[in-house]
């Protein structure tokens, strides 16, 4: 301050500085669940873990395809995990939500990590049999909705609801991150000799601090209001979900934006085509929108109208993949796929709030093995539509044609679901005495 009272220099660089100061406190990601260790631990073991999977995930197919020289057969490795997949994330959420969730994610990761393994070992055997790999893909897909199931049950458990979307955001945002890292490598791996074994020895090797995170999490018993697994939990699980059309329409768009607008499938073929089998770039480039998306969205968990949003952001995610599909540039084609990305981010952030609030405890599991279904097993069945149709018609078709219907898919059903098109955040969630009898 001058001498005569007025504001001096120092005051108006102060002035300028809290706004944006407050800018990035709007904006930037919401850390405030690192503060609770069970989740911070969970974070980190699942980001690292996640690099060594998408090394396995881009692996696989580019293995397949070195092998068979098809897209097709490429496409099945989505279809050979989808059955266990649907399956066991069914079946696992209904345990979940009658057991101890820490020891379900234990025994389950554990059978992750073994058929890990299994691919590593018949790569150094040579063995060159597409048929084991997809064996192994699988099983390994089974155990994957088993512990995905009881993974997502637990963050509720763990973290206030109030904090609940800024976890998802954080959980998913570190997880893309490794998807952004593990493609990026393993897309040199890949064209060096042996770089299959290597890839799966690192997948396995770095799973290993995910277990630890696993061990460390306290007991997660059930409420005590929780049925026996079986059949009949699954099927009120999903009654339960065919009763609330906010939880249905989540699932829907989801599997629209999945099976119709994922082109990855396609991703060999197009290296191979257009950039000399330069893969890596593609399978990073929509985690790449996905992290940057989630760097900056602490705006995400502000925001009310989430039927809104989430239709929005599958609108985009569909146009943006649509023109990935026309572009010749690799540069390009990462741009747009990583926009792509982003929108998916705030999309997967509301299915996966919506699912953790708006329904009970007592349900949880079961709603989370239907999303690890959905989520997961959407892109396989996209693996499989990409790869039929670009087998039947063109690559470009199979990618554009996908991303349009998607787009427009989505708007019109979204817009046909008035409760869904107007869900709040802020709506109360289920009671109790709307559940099926047996919960």
């Amino acid at each position: 301050m001058t001498q005569d009272g007025t504001p001096g220099p120092e005051a108006a660089l102060e002035s300028e500085a809290e706004p944006e100061a407050g800018w990035l406190r709007r904006h930037a990601i919401d850390t405030a669940p690192l503060r609770i260790a069970p989740f911070r631990r969970q974070v980190m073991g699942q980001g690292t873990s996640f690099i060594g999977a998408m090394l396995t995930a881009v692996a696989v197919p580019v293995q397949v395809y070195q092998l068979s020289r098809s897209s097709l057969q490429v496409g099945l490795v989505g279809l050979a995990g989808l059955i266990p997949l649907v399956v066991f994330g069914l079946y696992g959420g209904a345990i979940a939500d009658a057991i101890d969730r820490r020891t379900l994610l234990l025994i389950s990761s554990l059978g992750t990590w073994a058929c890990t393994v299994g691919l590593l070992l018949q790569t150094l055997a040579d063995l060159r049999s597409v048929p084991l790999i997809l064996a192994l893909v699988a099983a390994q897909s089974g155990f994957f909705g088993v512990a995905s199931s009881a993974r997502g049950a637990i963050i509720p458990r763990i973290v206030p609801l109030e904090l609940v979307p800024a976890a998802n955001t954080m959980t998913f945002t570190v997880g893309n991150v490794g998807q952004v890292i593990g493609p990026l490598i393993a897309g040199v791996l890949v064209t060096r000799q042996h770089g299959f074994a290597y890839a799966y020895a690192v997948d396995a090797a770095l799973f290993t601090l995910a277990m630890y995170a696993n061990v460390r999490l306290p007991r997660i018993p059930p409420d005590g209001s929780s049925p026996r697994a079986g059949l009949r939990s699954v099927l009120d699980g999903l009654r339960f979900i065919s009763g609330h059309p906010v939880l249905l329409m989540s699932f829907v768009v989801d599997i629209v934006a999945m099976v119709f607008a994922m082109p990855r499938a396609l991703y060999p073929q197009v290296a191979d085509d257009r950039w000399h089998g330069q893969v890596g770039p593609l399978y990073a480039a929509i985690a790449i929108g996905s992290v940057l998306a989630g760097l900056s969205g602490g705006w995400i968990a502000r925001v009310r109208r989430q039927g809104v949003s989430l239709t929005s952001a599958i609108v985009v995610w569909g146009l943006a993949v649509a023109v990935a599909g026309l572009a010749h540039q690799l540069w390009l084609a990462v741009l747009l796929l990583a926009v792509a990305g982003a929108a998916d981010l705030v999309s997967a952030v509301y299915r996966q709030t919506i699912l953790q609030t708006y329904a009970p405890d007592v349900m949880r599991g079961r709603m989370q093995g239907v999303f690890v279904v959905v989520v997961a097993g959407g892109p396989r069945l996209g693996d499989l539509r990409a790869g039929a149709t670009a087998s039947l018609t063109s690559v470009t078709v199979s990618w554009v044609g996908g991303g349009l219907l998607c787009a427009g898919a989505v708007l019109i059903a979204a817009r046909a679901v008035r409760s869904f098109w107007q869900y709040d955040a802020h709506q109360p969630p289920v009671e109790p005495d709307s559940l099926p009898s047996s919960a």
